[in-house]
């Protein structure tokens, strides 16, 4: 076998490690320790697998679809607090430019992990219309791995006309359902089959003191029922104390009026340790956040923050605001619940849709249509 090698300094002595080529190709997927380390490696090439060469920088993360980045140490800041090993998180982020969204998903996960900051020379251009751009990381925290996929939504909410702006959203959490409906029904199906469900939608609301826009109505209204939905308010810190909390009292208060279902729903709860858990979550819905990902020095301590000519707004001080609450229910408490939604509730009503509207044509699933969900009857029966 071909057998390649890693140099790595630590404690002022020079480790030489021999990898096989399988061991490699591992080891170059692997994921960055949330410990930062430092460490020199050499890239080999799969075309001189002989020749080693020192990388000039490690290579960025891309702002297209599907593709995935890693994480370097130097981009990891804290700890994260992922418990469970071997899963998928697929988040996606809806609202309009501006709101802080890439920011607060950098704050979440403590990495750089957002379109803006891991895409080179990225400018931030409104969209004529809405397009989806996703970016996978894997990143490892303590011995788990997670595989992290952001889903951002450019050009959300920024038009003069805005109707209608939720089909491409509502379309591409379908064609996930539809993907993964596929691989379930083929004959030799993959005994894990690669999960790209949205997970969580967290729907960023702009910080008016006002009540919900019917943009905002209508998105929550026609998604709340495909996915779990989190709403947050974004950039809180511009509201006082007494406005933060009329706000949230009206932003309910326009929930329940118009019959929105936001995650966590009171009939998935299921005993009453879990009710009472529950209700004080929905207690605090939405959450009012603020993120960043500047360092500060409080009393002689490190904290994330903002600062402001009259003090430092402490991120994860739940005095300031509640992103701690939201940072627990995304990725501690409630990331297996959100998966256990998504595949039994929300999943499996796509499943039985999709099969009952199959029957009903008296088609097979490979004639549906994948763009609309809906049977193309005539073509298919000229292909029978």
């Amino acid at each position: 076998q071909s057998r390649y090698y890693h140099f790595q300094h630590c404690s002022n002595t020079d480790v030489v490690v021999v990898y096989t080529a399988q061991e490699l190709d591992s080891e170059l997927e692997s994921p960055v320790r949330m410990e930062e380390e430092s460490e020199v490696e050499l890239q080999v090439e799969e075309e001189e697998p002989e020749v080693m060469k020192q990388p000039e920088q490690p290579p960025p993360c891309l702002s297209e679809p599907n593709t995935q980045g890693i994480i370097k140490g130097s981009d990891l800041f804290g700890y994260v607090g992922i418990e469970a090993a071997g899963f998928e998180f697929n988040i996606m982020v809806v609202g309009q430019s501006g709101l802080g969204k890439s920011t607060l998903v950098n704050t979440l996960f403590k990495s750089k992990v957002s379109r803006k900051s891991c895409t080179p020379n990225y400018e931030e251009k409104i969209s004529k219309t809405v397009h989806l751009q996703s970016v996978s990381h894997i990143i490892e925290e303590k011995g788990v791995k997670m595989r992290l996929t952001v889903i951002d939504t450019p050009g959300f909410g920024d038009q003069i006309n805005n109707e209608n702006c939720w089909e491409p959203i509502v379309k591409y959490i379908n064609e996930q359902y539809e993907k993964y409906l596929k691989e379930e029904l083929h004959v030799n199906r993959k005994r894990r089959i690669p999960d790209t469900r949205v997970h969580c939608c967290v729907y960023f609301l702009p910080a008016t003191g006002h009540w919900l826009r019917p943009i905002d109505v209508e998105f929550m209204k026609r998604l709340g029922n495909i996915v779990s939905i989190v709403p947050v308010i974004a950039k809180a810190d511009t509201l006082t104390m007494e406005e933060r909390l009329e706000f949230k009292q009206r932003i309910r208060q326009g929930l329940q009026a118009n019959g929105i279902r936001v995650y966590p729903q009171k009939e998935y709860d299921e005993d009453a340790e879990e009710r009472i858990l529950n209700d004080r979550i929905r207690e605090s819905i939405p959450f009012a956040v603020v993120g960043t990902d500047k360092e500060h020095q409080v009393n002689g301590n490190k904290v994330l923050g903002r600062k402001t000519k009259w003090g430092i707004i402490e991120v994860e001080n739940v005095a300031h605001c509640e992103f701690a609450h939201l940072r627990d229910l995304l990725i501690r408490s409630h990331l297996q619940d959100l998966k256990d939604v998504t595949h039994n509730i929300h999943y499996e009503t796509y499943r039985v849709r999709r099969l009952n509207e199959s029957n009903a044509n008296g088609l097979g699933l490979s004639a549906l249509s994948l763009e609309n969900g809906t049977a193309e009857k005539s073509e298919a029966e000229s292909q029978l």
